[in-house]
């Protein structure tokens, strides 16, 4: 089955398998699914991730969900801001704050993908993928 927002799904899957608890969660891998999974390793928002099957079809990305206690995870939201029916793009002056600065804005730019505070050392803008808290 094709998949549409296939970022969407990968925020959707980490969003419910926090909600039941799970320690780990699978995605299908893409470039800018692993991208994505590197950033919120680097900014601990989770706990790494693996690479399964590389090189195959069905290859995929096992990523360990973060926890503070026994049932509190480290994410407490994820929003997808820019869709495939409607992109939104922002200059390197109106790249957003999250959360008062204690969460992040994730930007595709001409650079590769990276978070909000490295866009804006960078000087660069781009399309603001989602935001993580």
């Amino acid at each position: 089955m094709s998949v549409s927002d296939p970022i969407a799904d990968m925020l959707t899957r980490i969003r419910n398998a926090l909600m039941v608890g799970k320690n780990s969660v699978n995605v299908p891998v893409s470039k800018i699914k692993l991208d994505i999974a590197k950033i919120l390793d680097e900014e601990g928002f989770v706990d790494g991730f693996e690479l399964k099957n590389d090189g195959t079809p069905d290859a995929s990305i096992d990523i360990n969900l973060h926890y503070w206690g026994k049932n509190d995870p480290v994410i407490n939201g994820l929003k997808r801001v820019s869709k495939p029916g409607l992109r939104v793009y922002v200059s390197k002056d109106e790249i957003p704050y999250v959360y008062g600065q204690r969460g992040l804005a994730v930007l595709s730019t001409n650079q590769g993908v990276m978070t909000g505070t490295d866009a804006r050392g960078k000087g660069v803008g781009g399309e603001v993928l989602f935001y993580v808290w």
